[in-house]
């Protein structure tokens, strides 16, 4: 508890190792239990959902998947096809990364294999799991640094996960700006008046208008652009990434002293909320990398969340007047509205066995990664 209530990351090494899914879950287990149970897909060009996007004149959006939903099957098989042949493998990348409480609701039939809760954070923080996540995808998948409202328990059960994390008190490091959201879209399926929406690539066998083929489903993947939303909204999101430390940096961004952690199967990560994280990930053998996280409601009647408030608004202050901007400004980057940019192709028993502090040289602040082994 005292690590929670200190707001700092710690990794159980071998948390999960009981699990009924790290002793079940594999790529034929999962198919069959998914049978031909259809999903939602993120779909990107790269990997990058929801991730910062830079244009040619120098212009950022922040650009969106795109969804649609496939037969399970269907999904694990293009995702493995893409590992196993990232040469010749021309379509898109997709992630099944739905964060909408999806264990308990469309994967509702692998819900039985992971715990309800986790005792210590139900313990520390007082409360259930307000959402429990499936995610599974390939090495091709990233997520770009942000943060969540949420306290997050992250378990890895297939694959490696690598986090690289960074303090609130960091914000002033990351380059926040209000970016102009948009959202990848195959070229072939945008309508004619952007006031309708993209049609609906599941492939289902009929000849209903909307309803493609899947052969015509992944041709139409192969192409997709770049719309910006409407009606317009900018979404204020860190522009920085600490592994280009010379793109888009602040006054303060050398001075960041990012954590970097490896999620093992069977790893479990207490990720406080607020924190700044990217993450890629490493592939199992069957070439998917599958995870389980449990997000719990961050306690805004406390002093934390005014606090971290306080501390990111006086850091966007500061980088606005060192960049000559107007005080309190956030600058707004970013296309016109209906711009269209082509983009091709429990827990107990537990020691501390390691502390793993990084050398700051400024001491700002005290934080560092505790390991535990369970």
């Amino acid at each position: 508890m005292r690590y929670v209530s200190r707001n700092r990351p710690f990794v159980v090494r071998k948390g999960a190792e009981d699990w009924k899914a790290r002793r079940m879950w594999n790529a034929k287990y999962l198919t069959e239990v998914m049978q031909h149970q259809t999903v939602n897909v993120a779909v990107t060009p790269h990997g990058n959902a929801d991730s910062i996007v830079e244009l040619e004149d120098d212009d950022l959006l922040f650009v969106k998947p795109y969804s649609t939903s496939a037969p399970f099957s269907a999904v694990i098989r293009s995702i493995q096809s893409q590992e196993h042949h990232p040469s010749g493998h021309t379509s898109a990348t997709r992630y099944a990364q739905t964060q909408n409480d999806n264990l308990r609701n469309e994967y509702i039939s692998l819900f039985s294999d992971v715990p309800k809760d986790i005792p210590f954070a139900k313990i520390a923080l007082e409360k259930g799991p307000d959402a429990i996540n499936f995610w599974l995808g390939n090495s091709h998948s990233t997520t770009a640094l942000h943060k969540d409202n949420y306290e997050n328990v992250y378990v890895q059960v297939l694959g490696k996960k690598h986090f690289t994390l960074l303090p609130p008190v960091e914000s002033a490091c990351v380059n926040e700006k209000a970016v102009l959201a948009a959202t990848y879209a195959p070229r072939d399926s945008l309508p004619s008046s952007r006031s309708s929406s993209p049609l609906d690539l599941h492939s289902t066998p009929g000849t209903s208008p909307g309803v493609m083929s899947e052969a015509d489903q992944e041709a139409a993947l192969k192409d997709l652009v770049i719309c910006v939303d409407e009606p317009e909204e900018s979404v204020p999101f860190a522009t920085w990434d600490p592994d280009e430390p010379g793109k888009r940096p602040t006054p303060f961004s050398k001075h960041s002293q990012p954590l970097r952690v490896t999620l093992d199967e069977g790893d479990m990560l207490y990720l406080p909320a607020l924190w700044y994280h990217k993450v890629t990930q490493t592939c199992s053998t069957e070439a998917i990398c599958c995870a389980v996280n449990y997000w719990y409601d961050l306690d805004f009647s406390g002093s934390f969340w005014p606090l971290s408030t306080f501390t990111r608004g006086i850091g966007l202050l500061s980088t606005r007047q060192n960049l000559g901007q107007e005080d309190g400004v956030i600058e707004h980057e970013g296309r016109r509205k209906g711009d269209q940019v082509g983009v091709g192709g429990g827990i107990g028993g537990r020691d501390v066995v390691e502390i793993v502090d990084p050398p700051y040289e400024d001491q700002w602040y005290d934080y560092g990664m505790e390991i535990m082994h369970y």
